[in-house]
């Protein structure tokens, strides 16, 4: 029989859901058309759940979606939905967890089977296309699906039910009374401590890093451990950082030749990474770069947020300003073929200068992984140079222009494809990042990329008349309401904007925005916030997430900002609502701090307590730079020119002369002082 293949997927602007949109699976996208379809037919849902850079998820439909036969079989018995997990994060959590309470474990690409009114019932991530490593074959599965379905109802709705009240029960935290006395007993210094030792006990002191391969960059843990040092002078926590940090930018996980992190590395030593590179990683590498760069003021650090920045200019931004998703790990099919090199082909670009060059960058004739090379450094530029007789400024000269003729030859290359759209969320954590590294470093074009890149949010992603902001634009189009990550991360860059231009009105949005989340995704009764907005319909839970995973939780991060806001705008209830948040999750970010490292940096917060810094006078903005590159973790900035009697850290300060510097803490001020060097002391 040949089935008249439609297809529904050619109008979507997820590059994931268009690399779908000429198979022969009847695929659907999630909406109304295929929940009906289901009920109307009374048949199972496929729901299967990828995004474009994932390596698996390409080999499933090569073997699986494309081949006509398995096609038939489900559009036959099924109807199929296609998601990319970056546009609908919140049905992807969903699944995720029907699939890892069912199996054990998650991943991609994620197939689960619903019915007809969403209730999953049965899943799992890979299935090959015959019988192999373990696994039921693709086909069998439908099969034995679709006869359960039609012979056996009853069991698949048990099954169904028994799920669906398991994620409502998992969903049911947060509820459980913390007196304020108790928080307080856990909000100690003593917790600090503890949260250090638990990150160094995962620590790997040999390449940096926690735990084993697979290793992910860890960003919040290392971001813990240089705020830790900056508190308590502890040097195994700043060493610890250091090395991570030192190993990732000598890695293969580094591109040495383009900048910028691929997403994790599959080997303990950062040397062959999984090569998809994330818009997110990058924002978040580049935040703790600057951080590692104010406390040690290391050149290599500000050099590698440097080329982090000129990867992400050149490869990851629109004309507009906003900043893509990812970059895949594949090229012609082949994962990595775009970022290795064989040591001819480096030898006919470099000719005589390749020797030194593959010394210095591990390349052999044999190769360095699957008979190529992943350009790596084993030892620092001054040994290297000093071992071998080299004038160190001279040989980091030459090996700049040797990679600048190699980079010349790699863009002759046929690219990675490139995930176009861009998320709200995304760009807020790059935003931050842009707003970081200015801070750090001075570079006047990382402020300017901020500022730009949030006047085209504003203009892409909010909408006017409902005061409210998309998910995901691409092609002049936004779509989806946000999630509540990215309003948390998109109040967060506000923040950090106003701190690094001394311009009000981002605290005021950032206010107006935090009114709107408190409105439409607050949990009453925990003051969790859910993760889909309360006008969202199509979803069977709105869950609540509070893990720091790849990238912070919005929760999380929520309580960073109702902190800092409740300060700024002297709204005590909000600072109660931060604290009481932390509170309630003190003991599990106490004991498991990999996997909730942002919240860590928020107890780091309370209980070192907020210094307010206030900068006020005619030339106000111009001691803004200095005192940005100084080192305070945890603060709360505000800087002007003129009266602003609005906020209460601004109101009354004199504006009429030369700056002045106020350091407040706990609603005390001391006096003012004149110049940036003299601060250090007023913290202590």
């Amino acid at each position: 029989m040949n089935h008249k293949h439609t297809n529904r997927l050619v109008n979507e602007t997820s590059p994931y859901l268009l690399q779908h949109a000429h198979n022969p699976v009847d695929w659907f996208s999630w909406g109304d058309e295929a929940l009906e379809k289901a009920k109307r037919e009374d048949k199972p849902i496929l729901v299967s759940i990828g995004y474009a850079a994932c390596h698996w998820c390409h080999v499933m439909e090569r073997e699986s979606f494309e081949n006509e036969e398995t096609a038939q079989l489900m559009n036959e018995h099924f109807v199929n939905i296609k998601i990319d997990r970056e546009e609908r994060p919140d049905i992807d959590h969903i699944y995720m967890d029907a699939v890892q309470t069912m199996t054990g474990s998650g991943g991609w690409p994620l197939n689960v089977f619903l019915t007809p009114d969403g209730r999953p019932f049965y899943g799992g991530t890979y299935f090959p296309p015959v019988r192999a490593y373990n696994r039921s074959s693709w086909p069998e599965v439908l099969t034995a699906i679709s006869h359960t379905y039609k012979e056996k109802k009853d069991e698949i709705e048990d099954q169904a039910e028994k799920l669906t009240e398991h994620l409502r029960n998992a969903n049911a935290f947060g509820a459980g009374n913390s007196s304020a006395s108790n928080m307080s007993d856990l909000l100690t210094q003593t917790t600090l401590n503890e949260i250090a030792s638990n990150l160094l006990k995962s620590a790997d002191k040999t390449w940096g890093g926690f735990g084993k391969a697979p290793k992910f960059p860890q960003t919040f843990s290392i971001k813990y451990l240089l705020r830790h040092y900056h508190f308590t002078n502890d040097e195994a926590a700043l060493q610890h950082a250091l090395l991570s940090i030192d190993k990732m930018i000598y890695g293969g996980i580094y591109d040495q030749l383009g900048g910028g992190f691929a997403r994790y590395s599959t080997d303990d030593q950062w040397l062959a990474p999984h090569f998809e590179k994330m818009l997110y990683d990058n924002a978040m590498i580049i935040e703790i770069l600057a951080e590692a760069f104010q406390i040690t003021n290391n050149p290599v650090y500000s050099e590698t947020i440097r080329h982090t920045i000129d990867f992400v200019r050149r490869e990851m931004m629109s004309d507009e300003g906003g900043f893509y998703s990812a970059l895949d790990a594949d090229s012609e099919g082949i994962e990595g073929k775009f970022y290795t090199w064989s040591k001819k082909e480096i030898e006919s670009v470099l000719e005589e200068d390749a020797r030194i060059f593959c010394a210095f960058y591990n390349v052999t004739e044999s190769g360095n992984w699957e008979h190529t090379n992943i350009l790596h450094v084993t030892r620092p530029l001054q040994d290297f140079a000093a071992e071998n007789g080299l004038n160190e400024e001279e040989f980091s000269g030459a090996l700049k222009k040797q990679r600048q003729q190699l980079m010349a030859e790699r863009s002759k290359r046929i690219r990675p494809q490139l995930d176009d759209k861009i998320l709200l969320g995304w760009n807020a954590l790059m935003n931050i990042a842009c707003s970081r590294a200015y801070a750090a470093t001075g570079e006047m074009s990382y402020k300017e990329m901020a500022i730009r890149n949030a006047a085209f949010l504003e203009t892409s992603f909010h909408n006017i008349q409902s005061d409210d902001w998309s998910h995901t634009y691409k092609n002049g189009l936004a779509k989806y309401p946000a999630f509540l990550d990215d309003y948390a991360y998109l109040i967060s860059a506000y923040i950090h904007l106003q701190e690094i231009t001394g311009n009000a009105d981002y605290l005021l949005k950032a206010k107006s925005i935090t009114g709107l989340v408190i409105d439409k995704f607050s949990e009453e009764k925990t003051g969790f916030f859910f993760f889909t907005s309360k006008d969202q319909k199509d979803v069977i839970i709105r869950k609540k997430e509070v893990y720091d995973a790849a990238t912070p939780s919005g929760n999380s991060v929520m309580a960073a900002n109702l902190h800092y806001l409740g300060i700024v705008f002297n709204k005590p209830e909000w600072i109660e609502q931060s604290v009481s948040l932390v509170g309630k999750l003190a003991n599990t970010i106490t004991r498991y701090p990999t996997s909730f490292g942002n919240w860590a940096c928020q107890v780091q917060q309370i209980v070192n307590g907020v210094p307010e810094i206030a900068v006020t006078g005619k030339n106000a903005l111009e001691l803004l730079p200095e005192l940005l590159k100084e080192y305070i973790p945890v603060r709360i900035l505000q800087t002007s020119n003129r009266a602003l009697e609005s906020f209460p850290l601004l109101a009354g300060k004199d504006v009429s002369g030369t700056a002045l510097i106020y350091v407040c803490k706990a609603y005390s001020c001391q006096k003012p002082v004149r110049n940036v060097g003299e601060i250090k002391s007023l913290l202590k």
